[in-house]
């Protein structure tokens, strides 16, 4: 049986470096994958599949529902191990509810808990921002400038609310501030993630 935890988050608010850390330091029982990573990974191969979800993410809209929840489901199935972190979902109450139906007739995978890793706004900005002030030429995400960041917080956050009260109301939701230095963050989620498995 897998054991599932997904870690959502504000653009910025750390959650895939949280979670990749909480792996590697785990590798023999945790495996991470980064729904944004593994969509960028789609693009950067070039595939027919790749072109479609670039359309998509250049302007910080959200890739099609079915390809996501393809891509998630295959990740979890062919995992080297038994735990899996999964960042960046769901972004949407069609995605929470769509995976939630294929949960809830898998046997095989156990949704064990959804962390929020909580942040500001203007911290996340901030964070977004200073990350493509950073970046060398050439090596900018594209969807690190200021007008697309507003777009991805304003997807974030419109469904937020609806999906915080349905892994509440299923007793899954655990907010982590996101607020601390980046080791005191992680050993919070790491503690929490080994006390459930």
């Amino acid at each position: 049986m897998k054991k599932l935890f997904l870690i959502i988050g504000a653009p910025g608010s750390g959650k895939t470096t949280d979670a990749s850390i909480i792996a590697k330091n785990n590798s023999e029982a945790i495996v991470h994958y980064s729904t944004g990573d593994m969509l960028r990974e789609e693009v950067a191969s070039g595939s027919e599949l790749g072109q479609t979800i670039e359309s998509f993410i250049s302007k910080g809209a959200l890739v099609p529902l079915n390809i996501i929840i393809d891509t998630i489901i295959s990740a979890i199935n062919q995992a080297p191990v038994d735990v899996v972190l999964i960042d960046g979902y769901p972004r949407s109450t069609e995605q929470m509810t769509a995976l939630d139906d294929i949960l809830s007739t898998n046997t095989e995978i156990s949704l064990e808990s959804v962390i929020e890793v909580r942040v500001s706004m203007e911290v996340a900005r901030d964070r977004i921002l200073g990350r493509a002030a950073e970046a060398k030429e050439g090596e900018q995400r594209s969807d690190d400038k200021e007008e697309v960041f507003y777009d991805r917080m304003k997807i974030y956050t419109d469904p937020l609310s609806d999906i915080q009260k349905f892994y509440t109301d299923k007793n899954l939701l655990t907010v982590i501030s996101g607020e601390r230095t980046l080791e005191e963050v992680v050993a919070d989620m790491e503690a929490f993630i080994k006390g459930k498995i």
